[in-house]
């Protein structure tokens, strides 16, 4: 919080934030006739949403006071915005201007009496965040002066020319409002000023370093140990101890620091000669001294990354960060290239300790040019960090290290080299020449044969083979080249806009379809990694681009940038964009008024991220927090989702431990032995690419050997959260225990290989309704079914994984019955197994017995699919009980997820409930396992994310009820008797083969025709259960929108059904039935494929209705003292209010007069207008 004076003397609280767009319409109100005059015309929303900056001065009020917004290039066409570096070098006294270190001021609004306070602050402000901002230039076509307030911090350009340009320029410098700090040796008598800073940390520093730890740091100084201090005006305001002793040994063996030489120098003596470079190359510098680093935006080989030694081609000594030296000399043809050798000689240094005062965080980088001065002969700085310390402004400028996944280190490791001082990183658009230093510089990545081709390719015609245009930029530090960024037209932003949540960041009617473009190459020497974002800023602006898309597509397709595994720099630049859930259109029934091909075609699916200019001086907040997640399933994978799709936080650490790695993907559809719970599909996968954020580790948990060091668990654990069937003792090679994808593809390549083509019986073992998905998997393998046992085991009182419970829902046990004994399917009922090969060698198993409560039963065996219940796998229990959680049964949890360790939290059916909630009928398998995923996330972002606050005084007795989830439980497979099936319904305590009584049930079809569809409608006519039973594939994602939802909204689903209108809900009416002796047949059309509907399958439909709602909260009633509509249903609840008309004729005529209705209709309209693209069947105004 600062304060500011107005003209009269006022003084008020204000905070200085990032423009939203919500804002808009307060800054519109401050725009007077100067403001137009000296910036012009100004439509505030596009200038959001072009500007790279945009701030806002508010009141404790949230009353906009004053907003500015800057860009990097001048206002409007006085220059074009790719040349404005040498025009105001030819024109003005402006040599030292760059793109770098200079903005552009577009718009400054203000109240009157805050004008000359709010600029002044708001300048403060931006010198403050951007540490590499020098100049803040204003350049008008207008010679008017300027208004007070700017007149006070800005100063006339010196002209070079007379008459110059017809334009005025003015500009605001750095040193005026943020100074660099002074930088010096730190002395005993700083002590009393130095404590103050240390107020905070000195308890902790007392006991790591003793009481007079300063005091001695300080003179203990000597040439492998330094201090120094920052000062402003006189006083010290911050400190730094850096020291040459490093144990660089347990680094190497921590840290991933190949690519740097381990940190060591390179030996003289070992130089090896290589071939001279062809004549008649020109070669720009010597660029094999800067070779890209794995994450650099392509898969690199990361045994051998930097040329050893080749970094110290930049020089070694930088007095300044503007002090430029001249590079090694550019060598000639006939010279040789020196490769070095690792020597055991250090070539870094390490800061041991650093504090400053919050108010100069962001100016603490005055603190490197300083202390390299302290080691010349050494071209590195390391610092290291509490894996949970928040990562501060220092380290935004240094590269983080990528520890070895043996580390045991609790700490986190940043590098810093003497070259990234240089601001000379000058971007620029690639010509021939570049060629050969760019050849150099890549030809360690996976993919530089690509990034050659479409160089090549620039270079010839400036496009690629579709014709599409191309666009190549390099970046150069003292003319030696350090990356390079290939973009070209992004040709399918409808599809883009129409498949992913883009708009989430950008108003997309704002940017002209030219102004997008695709990221095809990126690659930057990881010296310079912390200019990243001002490498793409450059190459939007450039490229006449305002924004990039960088699409990563899966690892399984034959694609250019087929790297999803990989996390590369550029994207911890972008933002990770949702994709959004697709309608599933009836495109024949539609006809003309189907969507267009180009957002309906089906596309190989990839994840996409996005930047645009506002985010190009948008930091991320990063967090090394070790996040592990044992067990790959929906919550699981629900929760690193939500953590890995925040656009602002950026998790380094979050790892997924499972037995067979990520899930896979089927290539074949008989490979689907298990039912689904439509969680995440093979695309929702690949367009998500989780991997790109996330660490996998294949492999199980496991207790600790004794005497190992450490926790069970890492920090911020999520245990398991699926049980898993499980088989005890040595697993016979004929059975199968059937949990994820890799158990299936591993059955199904068996089957093929040993069993479809022999003969022999399958026994499939289980309750589930995975033994019957398991079951029609195998028929469709050409199993014939008399060769197919299933053999239900007995039925327990409360079972959820009984065989007569399975489905909750008698037609469709019956169906399968039915389509059992179709297929000659054998069926066994209440058996327990009892022996494998009458209690001999189980290998292979040729025989199994089961007890019954009859006779007992032994049946000849070739492959035994073992899908009994799910239980606790024996080594998570072991770790779990060697941890000293509490276990009963499932692992205990309370409502917040935490175990009895604050570490560790756990969700997903292997918990429970703590018995002190007497709530042992609930769990967490009761609900949506991907809902409780995200609950979980939800409950632990607060402790990493700045803009949420944890809760504070919460009711104390609101830990005593258990969380309800609101989402359908959801089951589904393809089922005997080729059926497919679905089933989605509310979360209750037990799965019951009875509906409740409350509601009513809307059925159509029979399971002979393969057409039954069941709705349950519980007594406020919601949907609350949903069950399909088909012959033919229906749109599963459609039908799952139709759940909460009234029948009402379904087109007044009861009455039509009521009135014989609705026989069919896959069809309505037979093609031959004629209404009311009308001369023309009815179509034939599916009820829920029909137009009226499919706005509510569209992906923004909730939010739709939650505006709905908040007009319907928000209309008041003015001949009722201004009630709101709700509280006038709840007066007639009440009896509180007489009325003589019926009430909903009574509420519809005061909803129309209190101006509500026509609210309503204007939001569907404009709900309708903006989906336009997805929902094309709709008439709107205008259009007949």
């Amino acid at each position: 919080m600062r304060t500011i004076t107005s003209s009269g003397g006022k003084v008020e609280t204000v905070t200085v934030r990032r423009t939203e767009s919500s804002d808009a319409h307060a800054i519109n109100s401050l725009i007077s006739p100067a403001t137009v005059a000296l910036f012009g015309r100004v439509n505030v929303i596009n200038l959001l949403e072009k500007a790279n900056l945009a701030v806002t001065l508010s009141n404790a009020k949230n009353e906009v006071l004053a907003h500015a917004a800057f860009s990097d290039h001048p206002i409007g066409d006085i220059v074009d915005q790719a040349c404005w570096e040498p025009f105001l070098h030819d024109n003005y006294s402006a040599e030292k201007y760059t793109p770098l270190n200079t903005l552009f001021l577009h718009l400054f609004v203000a109240q009157p009496i805050f004008s000359i306070g709010s600029a002044k602050e708001i300048v403060r402000t931006v010198f403050n965040a951007i540490t590499e901002l020098q100049y803040i230039c204003l350049v008008t076509p207008t010679s008017r002066c300027l208004e007070r307030a700017l007149v006070k911090i800005f100063e006339p350009m010196k002209s070079l020319k007379d008459p110059g340009p017809q334009c005025s320029a003015f500009v605001c410098h750095r040193h005026n409002y943020c100074p660099r700090l002074h930088v010096r040796r730190a002395r005993v008598e700083d002590h009393d000023d130095l404590t103050h800073i240390f107020a905070e940390q000195t308890k902790a520093l007392t006991g790591f370093y003793g009481p007079y730890f300063l005091a001695e740091l300080i003179e203990a100084q000597d040439d492998e140990n330094h201090a120094a201090v920052c000062e402003n005006e006189g006083t010290a305001v911050g400190f730094i101890s850096v020291s040459g002793d490093i144990n660089l040994k347990l680094l190497n063996e921590c840290f991933e620091l190949g690519p740097f030489n381990g940190l060591y120098k390179p030996s003289p003596e070992d130089l090896t000669e290589t071939a001279p470079e062809p004549e008649g190359e020109r070669t720009t510098g010597d660029t094999n001294t800067i070779s890209p680093q794995g994450s650099t935006g392509e898969d690199v080989d990361q045994t051998k990354v930097f040329d050893q030694g080749g970094v110290t081609e930049i020089p070694s000594e930088v007095s300044e960060p503007g002090d430029i030296q001249a590079c090694a000399a550019e060598p000639k043809v006939s010279e040789v290239t020196l490769e070095p050798r690792v020597s055991v000689t250090p070539n870094a240094f390490c800061i041991q300790l650093f504090v400053i005062y919050k108010n100069f965080e962001m100016r603490s980088v005055d603190f490197l040019p300083n202390i390299f001065k302290l080691f010349p002969d050494r071209d590195f700085c390391i610092i290291s960090v509490p894996k949970l310390a928040p990562e501060f402004p220092l380290l935004q400028s240094f590269l983080r290290v990528v520890p070895h996944h043996t580390s045991s280190l609790p700490q986190e490791l940043y590098i810093f080299h003497r070259s990234g001082l240089l601001k000379t990183f000058v971007v620029s658009l690639a010509v021939s020449a570049d060629r050969p230093a760019v050849c150099n510089m890549v030809k360690r990545l996976s993919l530089h044969e690509s990034l050659l081709e479409d160089l090549d390719m620039f270079y010839q015609a400036h496009r690629d083979m579709d014709g599409t245009p191309l666009q190549a930029f390099v970046a150069q530090v003292q003319n030696q080249l350090v990356g390079i960024v290939i973009i070209r037209n992004e040709e399918d932003i409808d599809y883009i806009r129409a498949n992913y949540n883009i708009e989430n960041f950008i108003y997309f009617s704002h940017h002209r379809y030219e102004e997008h473009g695709q990221l095809c190459h990126f690659a930057l020497n990881p010296i310079f990694q912390h200019y990243a974002k001002h490498f793409l800023k450059e190459v939007l602006r450039l490229a006449h681009k305002s924004c990039l898309y960088y699409p990563i597509y899966p690892s399984y397709h034959n694609q250019k940038n087929s790297c999803a595994h990989y996390l590369t720099s550029v994207l911890n630049c972008m933002v990770p964009v949702r994709p959004r859930r697709q309608i599933v259109y009836p495109l024949e029934e539609l006809g003309i008024n189907a969507p267009s091909k180009q957002i309906t075609k089906d596309q190989v699916p990839y994840a996409l991220n996005h930047i645009n200019r506002k985010l190009t001086m948008e930091p991320k907040v990063t967090i090394n927090a070790r996040i592990v997640v044992v067990g790959a399933s929906d919550t699981g994978l629900a929760f690193l989702e939500v953590l890995a799709f925040c656009p602002h936080l950026r998790f380094n650490n979050m790892t997924l431990i499972s037995t067979h790695g990520f899930p896979g993907y089927y290539t074949n559809e008989k490979m689907r032995f298990l039912s689904t719970s439509h969680g995440s599909s093979d695309r929702d996968h690949a367009q998500m690419s989780l991997r790109s954020w996330i660490n996998v580790v294949t492999g199980k948990m496991v207790p600790c050997p004794t005497g190992v060091d450490g926790s069970h668990l890492p920090p911020k654990s999520q245990l398991p959260a699926q049980p898993r069937r499980r088989y005890t003792g040595p697993v016979p090679s004929n059975l199968f225990t059937l949990n994820d994808h890799h158990d299936c593809v591993t059955a199904y390549q068996w089957l093929l290989n040993n069993f479809v083509e022999l003969k022999g019986n399958a026994i499939v073992y289980g309750n589930t309704i995975d033994v019957y998905t398991c079951v029609e998997t195998l028929l469709c393998l050409d199993v014939q079914g008399y060769r197919i046992h299933l053999v239900h085991l007995p039925t327990t009182e409360g079972s959820s994984c009984s065989a007569s419970s399975c489905f909750s829902n008698p037609t469709v046990e019956k169906a399968m019955k039915k389509a059992l004994e179709k297929s000659g399917v054998h069926v066994h009922h209440n058996c327990l197994l009892a022996q494998m090969n009458d209690g001999q060698n189980p290998e292979p198993i040729t025989s199994l017995s089961f007890t019954s409560d009859s006779q007992p039963l032994r049946l000849e065996c070739s492959v035994f699919m073992n899908l009994s219940s799910k239980g606790v796998d024996y080594d998570a229990f072991k770790t779990i009980n060697d941890a000293c959680l509490v276990y009963d049964g499932r692992l205990v949890i309370d409502t917040t997820f935490h175990t009895n360790d604050s570490t560790i939290r756990a969700a997903g059916p292997l918990t429970k409930f703590a018995r002190r909630y007497h709530a042992d009928q609930w769990s967490h398998s009761s609900f949506n396992s991907r809902e409780v995923g995200q609950e979980l996330a939800a409950a632990l972002l607060p402790f990493f994310d700045p803009t949420l606050e944890p809760a504070v005084n919460s009711p104390a007795d609101l830990d005593r009820l258990i969380p309800i989830y609101t989402q359908a439980k959801i089951q589904g497979g393809r089922l005997p008797g080729g059926y497919s099936y679905l089933h989605a319904t509310k979360p209750e305590q037990r799965p019951s083969a009875v509906h409740p009584v409350e509601g009513r049930e809307i059925l159509t079809g029979r399971i002979e025709t393969g057409n039954y569809f069941h709705l349950h409608l519980n007594q406020y006519d919601l949907v609350e259960t949903i069950t399909c039973l088909s012959l033919k594939p229906f749109p599963v994602s459609n039908y799952l929108c139709l759940y909460g939802k009234h029948e009402l909204l379904l087109n007044r689903l009861c009455s039509r059904y009521d009135e014989g209108l609705v026989h069919d809900l896959y069809r309505q009416l037979s093609q031959k039935k004629y209404v009311f002796k009308i001369l023309f047949p009815v179509s034939v059309c599916s009820y829920f494929r029909e137009k009226w509907c499919l706005a509510i399958y569209h992906d923004r439909f909730a939010d739709f209705e939650q505006e709905m709602h908040q007009i319907m909260e928000s209309t008041k009633v003015q001949d009722h003292n201004d009630v709101s509509i709700s509280e006038l249903v709840q007066r007639m609840v009440d009896e509180k209010l007489d009325i003589i008309e019926e009430p909903n004729v009574f509420l519809k005529k005061v909803f129309e007069t209190s101006g509500g209705l026509a609210s309503l209709k204007t939001s569907t309209l404009n709900y309708l207008r903006y989906n336009r693209y997805h929902l094309t069947m709709y008439a709107q105004p205008g259009l007949l």
